[in-house]
């Protein structure tokens, strides 16, 4: 099966779909187009984008309210923090401070830019 995120008009995900895989085929090899026209046939826009639930392609797989950036071809999910990066070749937001390696269960604190123990 296919996946495929509808996109609004400032390409943030606001459907996830799945299509099978017969309707992608183009002289039996898959074609995302063919997808995008199956689905414009059905819901009437093609404001589509083909997703990989295993994320092989597009970085991250479609989630509703992630944003599709078209210069890195992939999927970004919304920022958690104001702090935080992406980082454009994973697409993942990265902390500025690494995860603490020790063990123990830590919350990003966005006051202090910090991991924090949760409050129990």
């Amino acid at each position: 099966m296919a996946h495929f995120a509808e996109l609004d008009n400032n390409n943030v995900v606001t459907k996830v779909i799945v299509v099978n895989n017969n309707e992608l085929l183009d002289n039996g090899v898959e074609s995302e187009n063919k997808g995008v026209n199956f689905l414009a046939s059905l819901f009437g826009h093609n404001k589509w984008k083909q997703t990989s639930y295993n994320s092989n392609f597009r970085k991250n797989y479609a989630g509703i309210g992630y944003r599709y950036d078209e210069s890195l071809d992939a999927f970004v999910a919304p920022q958690p923090f104001a702090s935080w990066t992406l980082d454009t070749d994973t697409c993942q937001w990265k902390a500025p401070v690494d995860y603490p390696n020790d063990g123990n269960i830590y919350v990003w604190d966005e006051s202090t830019t910090s991991w924090v123990t949760p409050a129990q």
